[in-house]
């Protein structure tokens, strides 16, 4: 085809792009490649399916999916010219549209038209311009619905059904000539309401009512019921055609009519431009950063806080899967947020791989061997993890509470809660953020608007009884989630999270690290029984005041209270009264108060007097009073405890229960093995198996990178050329028929040796039928180099690299008309 000559269909537009346009079709429409095309033919054909298109159309932004809705409603093919009045009107401006609509309208027309040239749902030259017939059928009215411009079928299709009788009647109520052709009707009607003045004319003579009933059908839906005795009005507007009856109780407004009382235009507004995302408030800065890095610290310190309280073994998982309500409500109880805050850092943790379940058949939640070498690093760099994967992340917490398409709540941390579309999302509207000024805090309102006009399509289904969008209301969750996670600060982006989108966690970190306190290695000792740290701890001190010490507050300093259940549970971990005391003294800036001294000794005398076992229970000491004490105590009925000896006591109840009900009692009770030694219980002890951060899921197939889209573009043209090119026919034999236009050539074995021979020493090209060992069959265009041992070692034209290939593989060969490889 010369490239002069117009295309006749998609596949010979397609044929003539170059090889960068075709890239860019594949990598805007990676549908297409998922498998690669074996020809351009292929390509048209798989391009044009309805889910494909339906795929291409929800990624158009809103003035290209305006431009696509006004060609379906143009006449098949449309110039450019017509297009553009579609958008713009024919001037007639009716207080709706600004003056500068149209320039705008004009300026961007060209790069909308090339978007859907690109994405191969328009082709064609300016002045026969095409929308594939898919997208068509997709956006077009017909007399089952209106198209989405409001708009509803033409004349000819309205009255497609209806008698000549009726078209008489119309075109004599409409003050035109009557003709008993149908087609030559239609066509003059349609003329009358295409024609200005006419127009004009016969609406200037219609009641005001039957003007009242244009107004509301002429933007849509063009489509009304009728009584069987209609009103005045309605009935004036039907016998001249400007109502046109679809059923025995439905009209419709034709299109033309239609587009008359628009001015012209497809659109009640185009919208050319994107909106702007505004500003509601313009903040310093360094205090933006500093708020977006206090809060930093604050996530990982939570996330941190929720790991450690399950580090002995988490919540158990419910049957269906996640985490249940009361356990979520414990949670959130214990990090002192609200439960939708909760499931945030519970899936964020989950998303980072910090956070997983045992796999055992009790299955429960726990930290991940991950979370130990996550806890080790810095503060800025377990920031840039966590911001990492959520920036990933398809798990959406915000759905969290609420309930799927069966009606079944959704839970945190369970298997519904993946929606393909947050990644795009979080980074769109960090992207939109980041396009504003340092220290700029957006309007939320306007970044919702922005998000839907550059996908007007993505997410329209909304749950019932919900008016937001999907997309939407990812983009407010990501609005709250962004200011927890420290990623914005007082509502404007900060600038390490700049650098974490442009540079990577790297430089984010850098400057990150900064404006974090360094961690510090005292606290200060108050008389109360309490400890104030005034700024964040170093990791073995917090670990081991954590132990010692019970949180009692948080904020810029944390508060730490000394009891004897904090002190009980500093010994249960190995620690002695004298390694308390050195402790204290080593860490403390102000001296250790005497009464905490005394609380320590206290309770290190008590610890270990009574001794836990397994009978299946028992309990030892010494004293022989104080098992006294605890029979005759009623609070012990529950632990069915009796006499052994003197010094011992049997219970009916599992160790770690007795262990708990004497500890209910005021007891300090330690648990000994069956050698009688004590037994020491170490905080974090319990890991899951090792386990990665679930994969997010995918929304479509990837976008393909520079190495696959050359490599597809090369096989799609050559698997043409095999395909197109002209050949010889293949010389007749009894055992091998013709080869068909379309069909695998066939040839007999002696033949294709023969033949392939003589091409290896002429060096001309050659056009084969070839199976795989997987049974496949395709065309190639090979130039043989070397035939050996039964292999025929050529150029393929179709791979563009020399490959080798059985004999036996080969159905037959044809030569081809000249060389058309060059």
């Amino acid at each position: 085809m010369g490239m002069t000559t117009p295309p006749r269909t998609l596949a010979e537009a397609l044929r003539a792009r170059d090889d960068e346009s075709l890239a860019g079709l594949l990598s805007a429409r990676p549908d297409l490649l998922n498998p690669v095309p074996g020809d351009i033919t292929q390509l048209a054909t798989r391009a044009g399916t309805r889910a494909s298109v339906v795929r291409a159309l929800e990624h158009l932004d809103k003035f290209a999916l305006q431009t696509a809705e006004a060609l379906a409603v143009a006449a098949d093919p449309a110039p450019y010219g017509t297009l553009l009045g579609l958008l713009t009107g024919d001037g007639r401006d009716d207080g709706e549209h600004r003056d500068d609509a149209g320039s705008a309208i004009a300026d961007a027309l060209p790069g909308a038209l090339a978007t859907l040239r690109e994405q191969a749902l328009v082709w064609g030259e300016d002045e026969r311009l095409r929308l594939v017939r898919t997208a068509r059928e997709i956006l077009a009215p017909s007399p089952q619905h209106a198209s989405p411009t409001g708009l509803g079928p033409t004349v000819a299709e309205a009255t497609s059904g209806m008698s000549p009788g009726r078209l008489q009647e119309i075109l004599a109520s409409a003050g035109l000539p009557a003709t008993h052709d149908p087609v030559s009707a239609v066509t003059a009607l349609s003329a009358l309401f295409t024609d200005r003045a006419r127009m004009g004319e016969l609406l200037d003579s219609a009641p005001a009512e039957a003007l009242s009933v244009l107004d509301r059908l002429v933007w849509g839906p063009p489509y009304g019921e009728v009584t069987p005795n209609p009103t005045p009005p309605v009935k004036w507007l039907r016998d001249h055609g400007l109502l046109l009856p679809v059923s025995t109780r439905t009209v419709v407004l034709p299109r033309e009519a239609a587009l008359h009382l628009r001015a012209g235009r497809a659109h009640r507004v185009p919208e050319p431009r994107p909106p702007a995302v505004e500003a509601v408030a313009n903040r310093d800065p360094q205090a933006v950063d500093s708020a977006a890095a206090g809060q930093a610290l604050l996530a990982v310190n939570t996330v941190e806080e929720l790991l450690k309280s399950w580090n002995g073994g988490g919540p158990p998982i419910l049957r269906a899967g996640g985490l249940s309500v009361r356990e979520l409500k414990k949670a959130a109880t214990a990090l002192e947020v609200p439960e939708p805050v909760a499931a945030f850092w519970v899936e964020l943790a989950y998303a980072a791989g910090l956070l997983a379940s045992d796999g055992e058949a009790d299955e429960r939640y726990a930290p991940t061997p991950a979370y130990d070498d996550w806890a080790d690093l810095p503060a800025q760099e377990r920031w840039t993890r966590l911001a990492t994967a959520w920036l990933a992340a398809t798990r959406t917490p915000g759905l969290v509470g609420g309930q799927d398409a069966k009606g079944r709540a959704l839970s945190a941390l369970g298997p519904e809660l993946d929606r393909s579309a947050a990644p795009e999302v979080r980074h769109r509207v960090l992207a939109l953020l980041a396009a504003l000024e340092p220290g700029t805090a957006p309007d939320p309102e306007t970044v919702l608007a922005r998000l839907r006009w550059e996908r007007p399509l993505r997410g329209a289904a909304a749950p019932a009884g919900n008016t937001t969008d999907l997309r939407s209301r990812i983009a407010l969750w990501t609005l709250n989630e962004s200011e927890l996670l420290g990623i914005t600060g007082r509502g404007a982006l900060a600038a390490h999270t700049r650098a974490l989108l442009d540079a990577g966690p790297a430089e984010a970190a850098a400057l990150l690290a900064p404006l974090i306190p360094e961690p510090l290695d005292h606290v200060l000792l108050q008389a109360d029984l309490t400890a104030v740290a005034p700024g964040p701890l170093e990791r073995p001190l917090a670990d081991m005041l954590s132990a010692l010490a019970d949180i009692e507050s948080k904020g810029g300093a944390t508060v730490y209270r000394f009891t004897p259940g904090s002190v009980r549970r500093a010994l249960d971990a190995g620690q002695s009264a004298a390694d308390l005391h050195a402790f204290l003294a080593a860490h403390s800036r102000t001296p250790v108060p005497q009464p905490l001294s005394y609380l320590i000794d206290d309770v290190a005398r008590r610890h270990g007097h009574l001794r836990i076992g397994a009978a299946s229970s028992y309990v030892r000491c010494d004293d022989e009073a104080v098992l006294n004490e605890i029979l005759a105590d009623k609070r012990s009925a529950t632990l069915r405890l009796r006499r052994l000896a003197p010094t011992a006591l049997a219970a009916q109840v599992d160790p770690a229960s007795l262990l708990e009900g004497l500890r209910d009692m005021g007891y300090a009770p330690a648990a000994e093995s069956a050698e009688g030694d004590v037994l020491i219980t170490r905080a974090g002890a319990r890991r899951t198996p090792p386990r990665t951060a679930p994969v997010p899921v995918p929304e479509g197939p990837p976008v393909p990178d520079a190495t696959l889209l050359g490599a597809a573009v090369r096989a799609v043209r050559a698997g043409d050329t095999a395909a197109t090119v002209v050949r010889k026919d293949a010389p007749e034999s009894p055992d091998a028929p013709a080869a068909t236009s379309g069909a695998l050539p066939r040839t007999t074995s002696a033949e294709t040796l023969a033949t392939v021979q003589a091409a290896a020493m002429t060096g001309s090209a050659l056009w084969i039928g070839y199976v795989n060992a997987d049974g496949a069959a395709s065309q190639r265009v090979i130039a043989p180099v070397r035939v050996e041992g039964g292999f025929v070692t050529a150029y393929d034209h179709t791979a563009d690299e020399v490959r080798t290939y059985p004999l036996h593989r080969i159905t037959g060969v044809a030569e081809l008309a000249d060389d058309q490889t060059a």
